[in-house]
């Protein structure tokens, strides 16, 4: 007998080796693997029943309460929107009240950006912190938002990040070149003028239709004679 056909004897022994391993393992242990499919079977069972029985609505009454704090908003009636007008909740109750719900996570979003107006940073920056999203350009707006409550309170080297992260994360022609710019203004005032000319000559070019982009030339040239200074 060949080589080669011994090997794929072995082969062969061992395959069935191991499949007759496999029948006994699952013969002795039929119990235990029947209470497993089980489990699982209850398990998925009981989250589709809490989604439908539970969840889901409360989802639809929080999101009858969000449209409310929505007007709001819209109005720049930002401590209405928060903390409701005593007949409707505001995004602070939808978010107790519903938090496993998605107009909860939704509610982060609307509270920080209206604590950025309202002045209170720090809790704009926690709730945005907390807001989470697969939506790229909301996320990106978040962390635009971040950045501005970072440089609100002097902390430039956050802002940046936040600026850089927002302009990166979905690139666009109405997003990207507001926080790119936003940076390059940051860089300008920390002295880092050679940084900041690069985010200004990426505007030109990348973004030449957008007012940022439109004003860059005249920024490059500012920041060139600081830069010689």
């Amino acid at each position: 007998m060949s080589k080669k056909n011994m090997k794929q004897e072995d082969n062969l022994q061992e395959f069935e080796s191991a499949l007759t391993r496999t029948e006994q393992f699952i013969e002795d242990n039929q119990k235990l693997l029947s209470y497993i499919v089980l489990g699982a079977l209850v398990i998925v069972s009981g989250y589709l029943a809490f989604q439908k029985f539970i969840i889901d609505p409360k989802e639809d009454e929080a999101r009858s309460y969000m449209f409310v704090a929505e007007q709001y908003f819209q109005k720049d009636s930002f401590n209405l929107a928060l903390n409701g007008d005593g007949n409707y909740y505001g995004f602070i109750d939808i978010m107790d009240e519903f938090g496993m719900t998605k107009a909860a996570n939704l509610s982060k979003y609307y509270a920080g950006i209206s604590y950025l107006h309202l002045g209170d940073y720090e809790a704009a920056i926690d709730y945005l912190k907390k807001f989470k999203s697969t939506d790229l350009i909301i996320s990106s707006v978040a962390k635009g938002a971040m950045g501005d409550a970072y440089t609100e309170l002097g902390d430039y080297g956050k802002a940046l990040s936040y600026y850089m992260a927002a302009a990166k994360d979905k690139s666009n022609d109405f997003s990207s070149p507001i926080y790119l710019n936003k940076a390059a203004i940051i860089y300008e005032q920390e002295g880092e003028y050679q940084k900041a000319i690069a985010l200004y000559e990426k505007l030109k070019t990348d973004y030449p239709q957008s007012q940022e982009g439109r004003q860059a030339e005249k920024m490059i040239a500012k920041a060139k004679l600081a830069l010689e200074k």
